[in-house]
C-alpha cells in the first residue's frame, strides 16, 4: 500500500470538509459541540481551518471545498496538512470513499527530478470499504506517466523510454521485446521514416503478459504514441509550439500507466502493449514533403506534412496489433490541435464505431472522474485522405475536422480486431487544481483500466 494511507486509526485526527452553503450551519454545530471555530473560515475552496479542542490542542481540520464540484477536493488536505495521521470525517459523497483516498495521494504527488521540493508527509486512514491497494496501484501508474511526460526531452528518448518499459515489465513479470534497425525499417517502415531524422535510433517496444493458467484469456492491445520530441520535422513547428512538446509521447505513457493497473490487479486477459518510439527531429535523412513510403500493411502514403507523424508511427503499429486479431484494440495518442479545440484539455475525445464500447467508456469515465467524449468518426470526411501518387495523404485535403479525420486515417490500418478505439489525449494539464499540478497527465488511463476491469476482473 502506498505510503500516504494507512490502516491504523488509533490516534488520527478527524478531517472534515464542507461546502461554502453548508459552512456556517456547520461551524454552529462544532460550537454546540464545544469546539471553537477558526475565525474567518466559510468554506471557500481550498481554505483549511484547525478546530481547537477547550485545551488547546487540535480536535479535528476542516476543508472548505466552495461550490462542491470537485471530486478530488481532498488533494489540497493533503497538500497543506502537517505532517501527521488524518482519518475522514464529515465529508460529502462526492469527495468521499475512493475519491478521498485517490485525491490524498494526487495531492502528494511531486515531479522533483531536478527541483527538490519538501512535502508533508501527511497519512490517512484508508476509508472504511475502499481497498487501499487498488487506490494505491492506481495513483502509483499515474504517477508513473506523469513523470514520464513531465521528463525533458533529452533525459526520455526512444531509449529512455524503452528503459521505462522494460522496467515496469520486470516487475510484473511480462516480456518485452524491442524492433529496431534494418528489422524496423523491414517491418515497419512509417515507423522508421519518422525517425531516420534522429540519431536517437527509432524502435518498437512490445510488452506481453499473461496472467497464470490464462493463456486463452481475452487478448486486449493497447497502442500508445511514443513521440519523444517533436519538432515538426522539415514542417517546422514554431518555437511556441515545441515547449511543450516533450509530451508528446503521452499516449506511450498512458498506455503503460493501464499496463501496471492491468497487471498489478491480474485481470483476466492477455496483454499486449505496442509503443512505436521516435524523435521526429530535422537533418539530411528526415523525410520530405511529397515522399511516400509503404505502410506495414502495405498501403502507400504520401507525405502531405512532416508534422503529422504520429499517424504515421501509428499506423504500422495498428497494423501489426490488428493481424492478431484482438478482442479489444486501443490506440491513445496526442495527436491533434483539433481534438483540443474541439473539447479543451480537460476532456480528451475518443472515436469507436462500437456503441457499446462508446457507451461503456463514456459512462465509466464520468462515474470515475475521468471523463472521455465521443466525437463521430464520420465517413463523410473519407475522401479527404486521397492522394494522387498514393493509397493516402498524412494531410487531409479539409481545413476542418482535423480530429476526426485523423481517426479516419487510423482507422484504415484497422480491420481484424473485434472492437477498436482511438483517443485523443493532451497528457497534459494546463489548469492547476488539488492534486493535479501543470504538467504531464495520463488522461483516459484510468477509465480504459476501469473498463477492463469491469469486462475482464477476476
Amino acid at each position: 500500500m502506498h505510503p500516504g494511507l494507512a490502516s491504523n486509526a488509533r490516534a488520527a485526527i478527524p478531517l472534515h470538509a464542507v461546502a461554502a452553503k453548508d459552512a456556517k450551519a456547520w461551524l454552529a454545530k462544532q460550537k454546540r459541540a464545544g469546539l471553537v471555530s477558526a475565525s474567518g473560515f466559510s468554506g471557500a475552496a481550498g481554505a483549511l481551518a484547525a478546530l481547537p479542542d477547550t485545551k488547546g490542542g487540535i480536535a479535528a481540520w476542516v476543508l472548505g471545498l466552495g461550490d462542491n464540484k470537485d471530486a478530488f477536493a481532498l488533494a489540497a488536505a493533503a497538500e497543506k496538512l502537517p505532517d501527521g495521521l488524518y482519518r475522514l470525517g464529515e465529508v460529502p459523497d462526492i469527495c468521499g470513499g475512493a475519491n478521498a483516498a485517490l485525491a490524498w495521494l494526487m495531492g502528494g504527488y511531486n515531479f522533483d527530478r531536478y527541483k527538490k521540493k519538501s512535502l508533508p508527509k501527511a497519512r490517512l486512514v484508508t476509508p472504511q470499504g475502499v481497498d487501499g491497494g487498488e487506490i494505491s496501484r492506481i495513483a502509483e501508474n499515474l504517477f508513473l506517466a506523469r513523470d514520464l511526460v513531465n521528463t525533458p526531452a533529452n533525459d526520455m528518448g526512444p531509449a529512455e523510454l524503452e528503459s521505462a518499459a522494460r522496467a515496469l515489465a520486470k516487475r510484473h513479470g511480462a516480456k518485452l521485446s524491442v524492433t529496431s534497425g534494418a528489422a524496423l525499417t523491414e517491418n515497419y517502415p512509417l515507423i522508421a521514416a519518422v525517425g531516420a531524422a534522429s540519431p536517437r535510433a527509432p524502435r518498437l517496444i512490445e510488452l506481453n503478459w499473461t496472467p497464470s493458467n490464462k493463456k486463452g484469456a481475452p487478448l486486449v492491445t493497447l497502442v500508445g504514441k511514443g513521440v519523444c520530441f517533436d519538432s515538426g520535422g522539415l514542417d517546422l513547428k514554431p518555437s511556441s509550439a515545441m515547449l511543450t512538446m516533450k509530451k508528446d509521447m503521452g499516449g506511450a505513457a498512458c498506455v503503460l500507466a493501464v499496463a501496471g493497473m492491468v497487471m498489478g490487479a491480474k485481470l483476466n486477459l492477455r496483454l499486449r502493449v505496442l509503443i512505436p518510439a521516435v524523435e521526429n527531429s530535422v537533418s539530411g535523412t528526415a523525410m520530405r514533403p511529397g515522399d511516400v513510403f509503404t505502410s506495414r500493411k502495405g498501403l502507400t502514403v504520401e507525405i502531405g506534412n512532416t508534422d503529422a507523424e504520429g499517424r504515421l508511427i501509428l499506423a504500422d503499429a495498428l497494423a501489426d496489433a490488428d493481424e492478431q486479431k484482438p478482442d479489444l484494440l486501443i490506440d491513445v495518442a496526442t495527436l491533434t490541435g483539433a481534438a483540443r479545440a474541439a473539447t479543451g484539455m480537460e476532456l480528451p475525445p475518443f472515436f469507436t464505431d462500437d456503441e457499446q464500447l462508446a457507451s461503456d467508456l463514456v459512462r465509466l469515465g464520468a462515474a470515475i472522474q475521468d471523463p472521455l467524449w465521443r466525437l463521430p468518426l464520420w465517413r463523410g470526411y473519407e475522401d479527404t485522405l486521397a492522394s494522387r501518387v498514393a493509397d493516402l495523404n498524412n494531410n487531409p485535403a479539409y481545413n476542418y475536422a482535423g480530429a476526426i479525420t485523423a481517426a479516419l486515417f487510423l482507422n484504415r490500418f484497422v480491420g481484424k480486431a473485434k472492437s477498436w478505439a482511438h483517443l485523443d489525449i493532451p497528457a497534459w494539464i494546463d489548469r492547476a487544481k488539488p492534486g493535479r499540478p501543470i504538467g504531464g497527465e495520463a488522461n483516459g488511463a484510468r477509465a480504459l483500466y476501469a473498463l477492463l476491469k469491469e469486462r475482464y476482473g477476476r
